[in-house]
């Protein structure tokens, strides 16, 4: 009941020195204002009759004092109270920020602060769920098939072990992506920047990708358009390996039977930029913002991915003071789907080459 009624008269009370912005002016304009209240009032209404005069005076320059000091201290009592909810998992407390000293720019500060953690709280428990989700549906399918291994309503044929192989694999990948992203939060995975030839990483790339799709029978076919011109980039390979290794499996899965990933490459204005385009269904283009957020695969749901690889390819090319987002598909033929295209773009000048050189 007590802290209710502090909170309603946190609300309804006046803040008279709000637009002062230093606390110091502040304790200035209080003492003097308080001073002044209780001479005047002394002064023109009592006399100088002690003590009976004293004690009404010190009553109005406390009285004054109190009314004027309310906005300097109930930001911080309401900070402490908020403070308490948010240790308890309540982030929706806010401060009433009206202040112009650095007690208002302290309870600024706390909202946001407070913002923030509602945010991140929000994505720990869809992490967790998502999770768990991923985890959930290969263990239960490779739970299954050992089931009826054991029970012998199966026989360990190689369809049977195949299918718990997928499972395990799938699982295989899922924790890897995992950890590469708690590397990359942690900022512990350095960058071992060495010079490529683009047009060799490109494709090996591609090869390995096409081999892939071979070995889990998707009918996609792959192919990179020549090269205008030799181009070098300063960048870990590795690293850069798995940003189009996820980028080419992604638009395999997401291809129709007989479709074709297409793979270029350019320097503009100095910089190097790669596209991997599909001719798969596309991604909507309120989606797009979307889809390098973790376990976020948008309308393209389909294909089994596990949410994290796009995730981990937009960290490491921001690692590389690089940009990747999903561009407008070009225009397709009649009766054809535009697909999905997804632009990466590295720094790619003459200082890059001469580090690495």
């Amino acid at each position: 009941m007590t802290a209710r009624l502090v909170d309603w008269l946190n609300r309804v009370l006046p803040r008279p020195l709000d637009p002062v912005r230093s606390i110091k002016v502040k304790l200035g304009v209080l003492l003097v204002a308080s001073w002044a209240v209780a001479v005047g009032y002394f002064w023109w209404g009592i006399g100088w009759l002690p003590p009976g005069t004293a004690i009404t005076a010190i009553a109005i320059a406390l009285l004054t004092a109190q009314v004027l000091a309310h906005g300097m201290t109930s930001p911080l009592r309401e900070m402490t109270a908020a403070a308490g909810a948010m240790a308890r998992g309540d982030y929706t407390r806010r401060v009433r920020a009206t202040s112009r000293d650095e007690v208002g720019e302290l309870a600024h500060a706390f909202n946001k602060m407070a913002a923030d953690l509602a945010v991140a709280d929000q994505r720990r428990r869809e992490l967790i769920a998502n999770v768990s989700h991923e985890l959930r549906t290969p263990i239960s399918a490779l739970q299954g098939v050992l089931e009826n291994l054991v029970d012998g309503v199966a026989t360990p044929e190689p369809a049977a072990l195949r299918a718990a192989l997928t499972q395990t694999e799938r699982l295989g990948h899922l924790v890897a992506d995992l950890l590469d992203l708690s590397r990359l939060d942690a900022g512990v995975v350095p960058l071992r920047r060495v010079r490529i030839d683009v047009a060799d990483f490109l494709d090996e790339a591609v090869e390995q990708a096409a081999a892939t799709a071979a070995g889990t029978g998707r009918d996609v076919r792959f192919r990179l358009r020549p090269l205008p011109a030799p181009l070098t980039v300063h960048a870990d390979p590795w690293r850069l390996h798995q940003v189009f290794a996820n980028l080419l499996d992604n638009a395999a899965r997401h291809s129709p039977p007989g479709g074709t990933v297409l793979v270029a490459a350019e320097e503009r204005a100095g910089q190097l930029h790669v596209e991997v385009s599909d001719e798969g269904e596309g991604i909507p283009p309120a989606e797009r913002s979307r889809v390098f957020e973790r376990f976020t695969r948008g309308e393209r749901t389909a294909g089994g991915g596990t949410g994290l690889g796009l995730a981990i390819a937009h960290w490491v090319i921001e690692m590389h003071g690089g940009t990747i987002r999903v561009a407008d598909p070009h225009p397709a033929a009649p009766g054809a789907r535009a697909g999905c295209r997804i632009e990466v773009t590295l720094p790619h000048t003459e200082s890059a080459r001469g580090e690495a050189a």
